[in-house]
This record gives structure tokens, sequence and C-alpha cells, in this order.
């Protein structure tokens, strides 16, 4: 099952089920963690709960009653649309990161999903966005209104698609962010913006082509000349 394949390590399982109930916030997070985040807080705390707080009990149990009744949705990572390799960006400049993703399974996503921040930096308040039920093998672009943090730097935040339930599937998709003074990202999105807005814009024709009067032929007066005779 997809996402699964989670290698333990024993030293680690050992020292974690040793902290007890004093520790529970650093259990949740490492048995998410080890989970690869195919589990929310709330149902990593069941399961914790439920073996006295135990965390190798505690993954032994989730495999044990839930793994097999859990069908996991599928998704990979095909292409980052925006933020790719290179580009870089101004302290606290406002972007738009996409990712292109797809469906990879046989079966059409369950009603309900959104892609979650689950790690890293946040780069400003969205921590979450929906996303449409795709097809199998249905490609589609997500995008996250971000904001770059202040001081220059190399900055990489973690995202992961998740169930209308809380259970996550599919990669882990990146944000690897370069922050330098005078980067040109922000810039560049901003004129974008500007041009598809402007196109968008319905435009004012040339005053050759069109007459100032109604119903009235280029190039020719409306008035005749008897309009203008005096009596």
């Amino acid at each position: 099952m997809e996402g699964m394949d989670v290698d333990l390590d024993p030293e680690l399982m050992q020292k974690f089920s040793c902290l007890g109930t004093t520790d529970k916030d650093v259990l949740i997070s490492e048995f998410q963690r080890l989970l690869g985040f195919q589990l929310n807080p709330a149902g990593c705390a069941f399961f914790l709960d439920m073996t006295n707080w135990n965390l190798q009990a505690a993954i032994g149990a989730y495999y044990d009653f839930e793994s097999p009744n859990i069908s996991v949705p599928s998704m990979s990572f095909v292409e980052d649309v925006t933020i790719g390799e290179g580009e870089s960006i101004p302290p606290d400049t406002q972007f738009v990161k996409t990712w292109r993703i797809q469906n990879s399974g046989a079966e059409a996503w369950p009603p309900g999903v959104c892609l979650k921040y689950v790690g890293g930096d946040q780069f400003g308040h969205v921590n979450m966005v929906m996303v449409r039920s795709l097809e199998p093998q249905e490609i589609a672009d997500v995008s996250v209104q971000m904001c770059s943090p202040s001081r220059a730097g190399m900055y990489q935040g973690q995202w992961r698609m998740c169930t209308a339930t809380g259970l996550y599937y599919g990669d882990v998709i990146w944000v690897i962010l370069s922050v330098e003074v005078g980067g040109l990202l922000g810039v560049t999105q901003q004129l974008s913006s500007f041009e598809t807005e402007f196109n968008t814009q319905p435009h004012r024709k040339k005053t050759g082509d069109v007459s100032p009067l109604p119903h009235t032929p280029v190039g020719k007066t409306s008035f005749s000349s008897n309009s203008i005779r005096k009596d």
C-alpha cells in the first residue's frame, strides 16, 4: 500500500517508547513523522492513548487495526510550475507557488481532499487549499498564495494531500525558496498578473473606426443641408 513502507529505526522507537506521558506532544509529532504524515495529530493521539502512550505499541496498533481497512488514494508530483530551480524572490514579497500533480492511481479521489502544509517553512498564513477530486491519471495544477521571509537565505517547506478524514497520501511536495535582495520572481509574477488583467479589460477602439453618433456611416455627417439652411 502506498505510503506504508516506513523504515522504523529500532533505537529511535525504543527511545520514544520510554518518554512517558509528560512528552505527549513530542510523541504525537514523532508518531506522525514515522507514519510519513499518513495520520493527523488527533488520530496519532488516539492510538497513543490506547497503548498508554507507548510509541512502539501505538505504531503496531495502527498497522494491525487500521492499515488493512484503509484505501489510500494515489498522488504523484509531476513538476514545479512556479518557484523552480534557480529562481529567487525578494524578501517580504507576495508570490504564488504552483505545483503540477497527478492522480496516479486507478480510482478517483474521494470528495473533500485538500493540500496541507506539514512541515518546514510555511511562507505566510495559508496552511491548506481545497483540491478538486481528480479522475484516474488526471493531471492538475494546485496553487497557494505565499509570502517570502523577511531575511535572505534558503528556505524549504513540505505539503501533502489529505483526505477529508485526515489521512495523508501521495508524494511529499516541496517549496524550496531562495530569498535574495534583488530577486526577480515576485516582480515577474506581478507583471504577469498585470498583463493578464490588462488583456481582460475592454479596450477603447480608435476614434477613426467608430462614428460618435449612432447609425452614421463613417466619414459622413448626420446633418442634411436643409437642416442648416435659414428659412
